[in-house]
């Protein structure tokens, strides 16, 4: 079993390929998306863009993504112990020992694609 997490709040080619890469490593992918108040405490008052139920229906729509589980907490700490996954996957802006739930399963870095994030995307459209 494979575990990811992270807010997905506008799903882009980054967030496909980590997720695609992710499910290789396994036969089983279960992401963790924040709640829409969680996202809120971590990214500030104008996140998410998405709700939740979006975001959820979004990364469900995948074919390599097997469940999508939301958690309300600041980490994914309770979740990965409930679900106690063999490997946990991460972002290149991650490393090892950042990662939560380090000690719990092996880490996987996944190579960040580079020029593909929320935060950027957002940035391009208030341009626009």
């Amino acid at each position: 079993k494979v575990f990811t997490n992270g807010c997905f709040d506008i799903v882009h080619r980054g967030h496909v390929e980590m997720l695609r890469s992710s499910k290789q490593l396994g036969d089983w992918l279960v992401v963790g998306v924040n709640t829409d108040c969680s996202v809120k405490r971590l990214k500030g008052d104008s996140r998410p863009v998405n709700n939740e139920n979006d975001r959820k229906v979004m990364l469900e729509s995948l074919d390599f993504v097997d469940e999508v589980i939301l958690f309300d907490e600041d980490t994914p700490m309770e979740l990965i112990k409930r679900i106690q996954p063999d490997i946990i996957t991460k972002g290149g802006d991650y490393t090892v020992d950042t990662v939560v739930g380090h000690e719990l399963a092996e880490v996987v870095i996944i190579p960040t694609v580079q020029d593909y994030s929320t935060t950027n995307t957002i940035t391009k459209l208030k341009a626009v």
